[in-house]
């Protein structure tokens, strides 16, 4: 086995809640409101879409409809200027209203006239503005292993920026370093502490392997979607909650039916304006006792047919101790562009007040 290459569960996607966009030449990331599913191929646009990404969407506009009776269609090429989150319905309908008399200019201007329907304009742009992409906020999941810290490594880590490389990842206690001799071993003061995160380019780094649990997907049993994270807030949460999850269900975590969902919350360094972090829970409209039911049956089955999550944990557990950093230089590279930007305060000068918003966000532990 190649020394210092880390085993980590096999990757078929990733998740995330938030995108790379450019501004004034700078490419920076910025949060969402919602879960995107996505493969691990990337195009001019950015990364493209995972099937389940759309077959989740779908099933949530069908219950929406059930449960409402209207229906919310998804535009798949909604035009850019109906499309900005930051615009209110009133401002929409007015571009649309002004579309809708364009149109009627033209088509004045090639057939010499036109009767219009004023009624048709003011009822047609609200169905417009109504027609939105459905947000996907939850995700039904299984987890590969009982032990938490398995699904969820978290460290503080402190990246080159410039050539993408790991120069330390420690837990608090002790740390990693590359140095001139080499890989050392050294105390690990944390990024508030320590002399070499002066910059500030030290901070918790976590990534989240779990199952999509849906009938449709087709990666393996032992295949994971990734969710990657800066947010101390997601990190904390999902930790805790397996924990508890793991205690109170005899152990049998990785056998529980459960979901991720997108959590809300203000403070004062955030301008009193929503951040969204990652939460963990058993899955909707599954109570506890149920839950953990399912799981003693399907742990019993497991072992009748022969399946050793303790091999399977101990296994994972001797990858992980191979290597330095989960993960290879390319991806790396991706990593440090959308979670360790360069010079963020700089650049947040000349931004507008929303975007330094958003990044005053991120500083303290968005998503």
């Amino acid at each position: 086995m190649i020394k210092g290459l880390m085993m980590t569960p096999p990757v078929v996607g990733r998740i995330s809640i938030g995108r790379v966009v450019e501004r004034n030449g700078k490419r920076l990331p910025e949060k969402d409101d919602e879960f995107t599913i996505t493969t691990q191929v990337q195009s001019r646009n950015g990364w493209m879409l995972h099937p389940m990404d759309g077959i989740l969407r779908r099933e949530l506009e069908g219950r929406q409809l059930m449960i409402s009776g209207v229906e919310v269609k998804e535009l798949q090429h909604l035009p850019e200027e109906f499309s900005a989150p930051t615009q209110s319905p009133a401002t929409l309908r007015s571009k649309l209203a002004k579309r809708a008399s364009d149109a009627r200019k033209a088509q004045t201007t090639a057939s010499g006239s036109v009767e219009i329907d004023s009624t048709k304009v003011h009822e047609e742009a609200p169905s417009k503005v109504a027609a939105v992409r459905t947000k996907l906020r939850s995700i039904p999941v299984r987890v590969l292993f009982n032990d938490p810290a398995l699904n969820l490594r978290a460290n503080y880590t402190l990246f080159d920026r410039t050539t993408a490389r790991p120069i330390c990842v420690g837990d608090g206690q002790t740390c990693k370093r590359m140095t001139a001799k080499g890989i050392e071993s050294m105390p690990c003061e944390g990024p508030d502490l320590c002399a070499l995160a002066i910059d500030g380019g030290c901070k918790p780094f976590g990534r989240f392997h779990v199952r999509i649990d849906h009938p449709e997907c087709q990666a393996d049993a032992l295949s994971t979607f990734v969710l990657r994270t800066t947010g101390i807030n997601s990190m904390r949460t999902l930790l805790t909650r397996m924990q508890y999850l793991q205690a109170v269900s005899g152990g049998l975590l990785s056998f529980l039916p459960l979901e991720i969902r997108l959590r809300a919350k203000s403070t004062t360094m955030s301008r009193r304006t929503p951040i969204y972090y990652v939460d963990i829970g058993v899955r909707d409209g599954v109570t506890l006792g149920a839950a953990i039911a399912q799981a003693v049956d399907a742990a019993e089955h497991g072992r009748k047919t022969g399946h050793d999550q303790d091999a399977l944990e101990q296994a994972a557990r001797a990858g992980y101790a191979l290597g330095l950093f989960e993960e290879l230089s390319a991806e790396a590279a991706e990593i440090v562009q959308e979670f360790y930007p360069t010079s963020d305060k700089h650049v947040a000068a000349n931004l507008p007040a929303d975007a330094q918003t958003r990044i005053s966000q991120r500083e303290v532990g968005h998503g």
